[in-house]
C-alpha cells in the first residue's frame, strides 16, 4: 500500500484555508493600493506583510511534512533516503538557499 500525498492535519488544514484566505484579501488589497497610487513604503510594508503569511503557511506545511510522511518512511523503512533528499530539497526551496 503507497503512502498518501499531501497530507496535512485536518485541524492544520483549517488553519491554512483561513490563513489563505487572509493572504488573498491582503493581496487584493495591494491590487488596491497600487491601483490607488498609494505611498510606496505603505505598499511594500503590505508586501512584507503577506510574504510574512505565506512563509507561515509554508512553514505549517512542512510541519506536516515531516511530522507524517518523513516520520512514516523513517518508521516503515521505506524509501528513507529519498524522503530524506526531498526534505532537504523543499528546505532549500523554502529558504530560497
Amino acid at each position: 500500500m503507497g503512502q498518501q500525498h499531501g497530507y496535512i492535519k485536518a485541524d492544520d488544514k483549517d488553519k491554512l484555508q483561513n490563513r489563505l484566505k487572509r493572504i488573498e484579501g491582503q493581496i487584493r488589497g495591494l491590487q488596491r493600493m497600487v491601483d490607488e497610487q498609494a505611498y510606496c513604503i505603505d505598499i511594500l510594508t503590505q508586501i512584507s506583510s503577506s510574504v510574512s503569511a505565506l512563509e507561515k503557511v509554508g512553514t505549517i506545511v512542512l510541519q506536516d511534512h515531516v511530522e507524517h510522511c518523513v516520520r512514516h518512511s523513517i518508521e516503515n523503512r521505506e524509501d528513507t533516503e529519498q524522503k530524506l533528499q526531498e526534505l532537504t530539497a523543499a528546505i532549500e526551496r523554502f529558504l530560497k538557499v
